[in-house]
Protein backbone atom coordinates (compact mmCIF):
# COMPACT_ATOMS: atom_id res chain seq x y z
CA UNK A 1 0.00 0.00 0.00
CA UNK A 2 1.14 3.50 -0.70
CA UNK A 3 0.37 6.87 0.95
CA UNK A 4 -0.22 10.13 -0.11
CA UNK A 5 2.66 12.05 -1.32
CA UNK A 6 4.24 14.07 1.58
CA UNK A 7 4.73 17.84 0.60
CA UNK A 8 8.21 18.91 0.34
CA UNK A 9 9.95 21.12 2.65
CA UNK A 10 11.88 24.41 2.76
CA UNK A 11 13.35 24.70 6.17
CA UNK A 12 15.22 27.43 6.47
CA UNK A 13 18.25 27.60 7.67
CA UNK A 14 20.66 29.96 9.46
CA UNK A 15 24.24 29.42 11.61
CA UNK A 16 24.75 28.17 14.79
CA UNK A 17 24.11 30.55 17.80
CA UNK A 18 26.82 31.18 20.03
CA UNK A 19 26.46 28.89 23.43
CA UNK A 20 23.00 27.49 21.93
CA UNK A 21 23.05 24.27 24.22
CA UNK A 22 19.57 22.78 25.43
CA UNK A 23 18.82 19.48 27.14
CA UNK A 24 19.16 16.71 25.02
CA UNK A 25 15.91 15.29 24.09
CA UNK A 26 16.41 11.68 24.85
CA UNK A 27 16.32 12.76 28.65
CA UNK A 28 13.17 14.11 27.80
CA UNK A 29 11.31 11.56 25.09
CA UNK A 30 11.12 7.72 25.45
CA UNK A 31 11.65 6.53 22.04
CA UNK A 32 10.25 2.95 20.74
CA UNK A 33 11.61 0.73 18.88
CA UNK A 34 11.98 2.15 15.58
CA UNK A 35 9.69 1.33 12.73
CA UNK A 36 9.78 4.39 10.18
CA UNK A 37 12.60 3.98 7.26
CA UNK A 38 13.68 7.13 4.81
CA UNK A 39 15.51 5.95 1.75
CA UNK A 40 16.96 8.67 -0.12
CA UNK A 41 16.31 7.83 -3.73
CA UNK A 42 17.33 11.60 -5.16
CA UNK A 43 20.63 10.73 -6.38
CA UNK A 44 21.17 12.05 -9.81
CA UNK A 45 23.27 8.66 -11.01
CA UNK A 46 25.83 10.59 -13.00
CA UNK A 47 28.15 7.47 -12.90
CA UNK A 48 25.18 4.62 -13.67
CA UNK A 49 24.67 6.92 -16.59
CA UNK A 50 27.89 6.23 -18.41
CA UNK A 51 28.55 3.51 -20.61
CA UNK A 52 30.84 0.79 -18.92
CA UNK A 53 33.36 -0.98 -21.52
CA UNK A 54 31.81 -4.76 -21.47
CA UNK A 55 29.10 -4.50 -20.09
CA UNK A 56 25.81 -5.58 -21.06
CA UNK A 57 22.35 -4.78 -20.06
CA UNK A 58 19.24 -6.31 -20.27
CA UNK A 59 16.95 -3.66 -21.70
CA UNK A 60 15.02 -2.74 -18.74
CA UNK A 61 17.97 -2.73 -16.63
CA UNK A 62 19.66 -0.22 -19.67
CA UNK A 63 16.25 2.50 -19.31
CA UNK A 64 16.66 2.51 -15.40
CA UNK A 65 20.53 2.87 -15.93
CA UNK A 66 20.30 5.62 -18.74
CA UNK A 67 17.79 7.71 -16.55
CA UNK A 68 20.21 7.46 -13.69
CA UNK A 69 17.64 5.83 -11.44
CA UNK A 70 19.68 3.12 -10.01
CA UNK A 71 16.84 2.22 -7.32
CA UNK A 72 14.82 0.86 -10.32
CA UNK A 73 17.51 -1.59 -11.88
CA UNK A 74 16.32 -4.86 -11.95
CA UNK A 75 18.02 -7.25 -9.83
CA UNK A 76 16.91 -10.97 -10.21
CA UNK A 77 13.94 -9.90 -11.52
CA UNK A 78 13.09 -7.17 -9.29
CA UNK A 79 14.05 -3.79 -8.89
CA UNK A 80 17.19 -3.24 -6.33
CA UNK A 81 15.14 -1.49 -4.20
CA UNK A 82 12.41 -4.03 -3.49
CA UNK A 83 15.49 -5.98 -2.32
CA UNK A 84 16.37 -3.26 0.17
CA UNK A 85 12.66 -2.30 1.41
CA UNK A 86 11.73 -6.27 2.12
CA UNK A 87 15.13 -6.80 4.05
CA UNK A 88 13.87 -3.61 6.50
CA UNK A 89 10.84 -4.86 6.59
CA UNK A 90 12.78 -7.94 8.38
CA UNK A 91 14.78 -5.92 10.46
CA UNK A 92 11.34 -4.76 11.65
CA UNK A 93 10.77 -1.36 9.20
CA UNK A 94 7.07 -1.11 8.42
CA UNK A 95 6.89 2.16 7.67
CA UNK A 96 9.03 3.36 4.02
CA UNK A 97 9.55 6.89 3.22
CA UNK A 98 11.22 7.45 -0.47
CA UNK A 99 12.67 10.75 -1.07
CA UNK A 100 12.90 11.31 -4.69
CA UNK A 101 12.72 14.33 -7.18
CA UNK A 102 9.60 15.63 -8.85
CA UNK A 103 11.20 13.61 -12.17
CA UNK A 104 10.86 10.19 -10.59
CA UNK A 105 7.38 9.00 -11.65
CA UNK A 106 9.07 5.66 -12.73
CA UNK A 107 9.49 5.01 -9.20
CA UNK A 108 6.10 5.72 -7.96
CA UNK A 109 4.37 4.04 -10.78
CA UNK A 110 6.06 0.78 -9.83
CA UNK A 111 5.30 1.44 -6.22
CA UNK A 112 1.56 2.65 -6.12
CA UNK A 113 1.01 -0.29 -8.45
CA UNK A 114 2.41 -3.12 -6.03
CA UNK A 115 -0.10 -5.24 -3.07
CA UNK A 116 2.18 -4.57 -0.01
CA UNK A 117 1.63 -6.88 2.90
CA UNK A 118 4.44 -5.74 5.46
CA UNK A 119 5.30 -2.30 4.59
CA UNK A 120 3.34 1.23 3.72
CA UNK A 121 5.19 3.28 1.28
CA UNK A 122 5.37 6.75 1.20
CA UNK A 123 7.17 9.85 -0.54
CA UNK A 124 8.63 12.79 0.14
CA UNK A 125 9.48 15.22 -2.86
CA UNK A 126 12.89 17.31 -2.83
CA UNK A 127 12.36 19.72 -5.12
CA UNK A 128 16.25 20.10 -6.40
CA UNK A 129 19.46 17.55 -5.64
CA UNK A 130 20.51 20.36 -2.52
CA UNK A 131 22.09 17.12 -0.95
CA UNK A 132 21.46 14.78 1.77
CA UNK A 133 20.67 16.93 4.74
CA UNK A 134 18.01 18.54 2.26
CA UNK A 135 16.68 15.01 1.56
CA UNK A 136 16.10 14.16 5.57
CA UNK A 137 14.65 17.65 5.60
CA UNK A 138 11.95 17.06 3.27
CA UNK A 139 10.39 13.60 5.25
CA UNK A 140 9.84 15.67 8.56
CA UNK A 141 6.14 15.62 7.96
CA UNK A 142 6.85 11.40 7.54
CA UNK A 143 8.58 11.43 10.79
CA UNK A 144 7.00 13.29 13.30
CA UNK A 145 8.06 12.49 16.94
CA UNK A 146 9.59 9.28 15.93
CA UNK A 147 13.21 8.07 14.83
CA UNK A 148 13.32 7.23 11.24
CA UNK A 149 16.56 5.09 9.86
CA UNK A 150 18.12 6.90 7.22
CA UNK A 151 19.79 4.94 3.85
CA UNK A 152 21.08 5.45 0.95
CA UNK A 153 18.71 3.84 -2.15
CA UNK A 154 21.82 2.71 -4.04
CA UNK A 155 23.80 1.01 -1.19
CA UNK A 156 22.04 -2.66 0.28
CA UNK A 157 22.58 -3.40 3.95
CA UNK A 158 22.37 -6.58 5.73
CA UNK A 159 19.33 -6.75 7.90
CA UNK A 160 21.40 -8.52 10.67
CA UNK A 161 23.07 -5.26 10.79
CA UNK A 162 20.32 -2.58 10.77
CA UNK A 163 18.60 -4.63 13.57
CA UNK A 164 21.60 -4.01 15.88
CA UNK A 165 20.24 -0.45 16.09
CA UNK A 166 17.21 -1.14 17.95
CA UNK A 167 18.91 -1.61 20.86
CA UNK A 168 19.71 2.17 21.20
CA UNK A 169 18.26 4.62 23.45
CA UNK A 170 18.56 7.53 20.98
CA UNK A 171 20.46 8.50 17.77
CA UNK A 172 23.02 5.96 16.48
CA UNK A 173 25.24 4.91 13.30
CA UNK A 174 26.98 1.67 12.27
CA UNK A 175 30.31 1.44 11.44
CA UNK A 176 30.78 -1.27 9.44
CA UNK A 177 34.72 -2.43 9.94
CA UNK A 178 37.52 -1.83 7.21
CA UNK A 179 37.93 -5.40 7.69
CA UNK A 180 34.45 -6.93 6.99
CA UNK A 181 33.81 -4.16 4.08
CA UNK A 182 36.88 -5.40 1.98
CA UNK A 183 35.96 -9.13 2.40
CA UNK A 184 32.13 -9.11 2.30
CA UNK A 185 31.48 -5.97 -0.18
CA UNK A 186 31.67 -5.26 -3.97
CA UNK A 187 33.80 -2.34 -3.42
CA UNK A 188 37.40 -1.98 -4.54
CA UNK A 189 39.27 -1.50 -1.22
CA UNK A 190 41.23 1.21 -2.95
CA UNK A 191 37.53 3.07 -2.96
CA UNK A 192 36.81 1.96 0.69
CA UNK A 193 40.31 3.72 1.80
CA UNK A 194 38.50 6.79 0.80
CA UNK A 195 35.53 6.69 2.82
CA UNK A 196 34.75 8.41 5.72
CA UNK A 197 35.92 6.77 8.78
CA UNK A 198 33.73 7.23 12.77
CA UNK A 199 35.69 7.80 15.83
CA UNK A 200 34.11 6.51 19.08
CA UNK A 201 35.00 7.38 22.55
CA UNK A 202 35.35 5.21 25.39
CA UNK A 203 31.83 5.03 25.87
CA UNK A 204 30.86 4.15 22.04
CA UNK A 205 29.33 7.75 21.63
CA UNK A 206 30.54 9.51 18.15
CA UNK A 207 33.39 11.73 18.87
CA UNK A 208 34.20 12.64 15.33
CA UNK A 209 33.42 11.72 11.24
CA UNK A 210 36.54 11.93 9.21
CA UNK A 211 35.76 12.90 5.70
CA UNK A 212 38.35 11.85 2.89
CA UNK A 213 40.54 10.29 5.47
CA UNK A 214 44.34 11.06 4.39
CA UNK A 215 46.49 7.97 3.65
CA UNK A 216 48.32 8.18 7.00
CA UNK A 217 45.12 8.14 8.51
CA UNK A 218 43.18 5.59 6.77
CA UNK A 219 47.00 3.31 7.76
CA UNK A 220 46.81 4.34 11.27
CA UNK A 221 43.37 3.05 11.81
CA UNK A 222 44.10 -0.40 10.45
CA UNK A 223 42.02 -2.47 9.80
CA UNK A 224 39.69 -2.25 12.93
CA UNK A 225 38.83 1.43 11.57
CA UNK A 226 34.69 1.76 11.47
CA UNK A 227 33.76 2.66 7.97
CA UNK A 228 30.61 4.87 7.48
CA UNK A 229 28.21 4.03 4.89
CA UNK A 230 25.27 6.38 5.38
CA UNK A 231 23.56 4.04 7.68
CA UNK A 232 21.58 6.10 10.50
CA UNK A 233 18.87 6.13 12.81
CA UNK A 234 18.14 9.62 14.07
CA UNK A 235 15.33 10.87 16.55
CA UNK A 236 13.55 14.27 15.93
CA UNK A 237 16.44 16.77 16.35
CA UNK A 238 18.11 15.65 13.46
CA UNK A 239 15.33 18.36 11.09
CA UNK A 240 16.29 21.49 13.58
CA UNK A 241 20.26 20.37 12.74
CA UNK A 242 19.22 20.56 9.13
CA UNK A 243 17.83 23.82 8.95
CA UNK A 244 20.44 25.11 11.47
CA UNK A 245 23.73 23.87 9.30
CA UNK A 246 25.25 26.04 6.14
CA UNK A 247 26.00 24.56 2.73
CA UNK A 248 29.40 22.75 2.31
CA UNK A 249 31.76 23.68 0.47
CA UNK A 250 30.59 21.67 -2.71
CA UNK A 251 27.16 23.70 -1.98
CA UNK A 252 25.19 21.06 -0.72
CA UNK A 253 23.46 20.87 2.81
CA UNK A 254 25.55 17.27 4.11
CA UNK A 255 23.82 15.04 6.50
CA UNK A 256 27.29 14.92 8.06
CA UNK A 257 27.05 18.41 9.10
CA UNK A 258 23.92 17.75 10.24
CA UNK A 259 25.09 14.92 12.30
CA UNK A 260 27.96 17.17 13.67
CA UNK A 261 25.72 19.96 14.81
CA UNK A 262 23.73 16.75 17.10
CA UNK A 263 26.71 16.17 18.54
CA UNK A 264 27.46 19.41 19.56
CA UNK A 265 24.39 20.17 21.10
CA UNK A 266 24.36 17.15 23.34
CA UNK A 267 22.48 14.71 21.41
CA UNK A 268 23.21 10.78 22.23
CA UNK A 269 24.76 9.46 19.46
CA UNK A 270 26.21 6.08 19.60
CA UNK A 271 28.28 4.03 17.41
CA UNK A 272 27.26 0.50 16.57
CA UNK A 273 30.05 -1.43 15.55
CA UNK A 274 29.09 -4.48 12.89
CA UNK A 275 31.41 -7.07 11.21
CA UNK A 276 29.64 -6.63 7.71
CA UNK A 277 30.09 -5.46 4.44
CA UNK A 278 27.23 -3.11 2.44
CA UNK A 279 26.87 -3.65 -0.98
CA UNK A 280 27.32 -0.74 -3.75
CA UNK A 281 25.69 0.36 -7.02
CA UNK A 282 27.34 2.98 -7.91
CA UNK A 283 27.77 2.10 -12.03
CA UNK A 284 26.71 -0.35 -14.52
CA UNK A 285 30.02 -2.37 -13.51
CA UNK A 286 28.31 -3.40 -10.34
CA UNK A 287 25.06 -4.87 -11.39
CA UNK A 288 26.13 -8.49 -12.04
CA UNK A 289 28.12 -8.33 -8.70
CA UNK A 290 24.90 -7.08 -7.34
CA UNK A 291 22.80 -9.68 -8.99
CA UNK A 292 25.20 -12.52 -7.55
CA UNK A 293 25.18 -11.42 -4.55
CA UNK A 294 22.30 -11.20 -3.43
CA UNK A 295 20.79 -14.43 -4.83
CA UNK A 296 17.32 -15.32 -5.24
CA UNK A 297 15.81 -14.77 -1.49
CA UNK A 298 12.10 -14.41 -1.67
CA UNK A 299 11.06 -11.03 -1.51
CA UNK A 300 8.12 -10.01 0.35
CA UNK A 301 6.93 -6.32 0.40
Amino acid sequence: MTDAVDAPLDPVRHPDAPGDLDTPRQDRISYGRPHRAVIMARGLGTRMRKAAEGVVLADGQAAAAAAGVKAMITLNDRPFLDHVISTLADAGYDQICLVIGPEHQMIRDYYDSQHTSRVTISYAVQAEPLGTADAIAAAESFAGEDRVLVINSDNFYPGRAVAQLAGVPASATLGFSKRAMIAESNIDPDRIAAFALLRADADHQLAEIIEKPAPEVVAAAGDDALVSMNCFLLTPRIFEACRRIDKSARGEYEIVDAVRWMVRHGERFDVVPVEAGVLDMSNRGDIAAMEAALGDKRIVL
